[in-house]
């Protein structure tokens, strides 16, 4: 299992956040490059090609991963509820 306190630490998740507005937003303009991909696929990802979907991926993991860590602080969070 997962040492939540340790996992949890505030340098994780400025990590994660410096990811999400440099990996996961890069290149800036036009429009956030994820944002390009989401919303090709959303259209239906005519077009899209095995590099587009492994794009999509590596921009998209920093924000996946910040959903997983503040997932974590709520669930760490209800179980030290229901413990005391």
């Amino acid at each position: 299992m997962i040492n939540a306190s340790k996992f949890l630490s505030k340098q994780n998740f400025w990590f994660v956040i410096v990811l999400c507005l440099s990996l996961g937003l890069a290149p800036f303009s036009p429009e956030p490059h994820v944002w390009g991909k989401i919303k090709w696929l959303m259209g239906g990802g005519v077009g899209m090609q095995s590099m587009d979907y492994f794009d999509l991926l590596f921009h998209g993991f920093p924000w996946f991963f910040l959903l997983v860590l503040i997932g974590i602080k709520i669930g760490a969070k209800k179980a030290a509820k229901t413990e005391s």
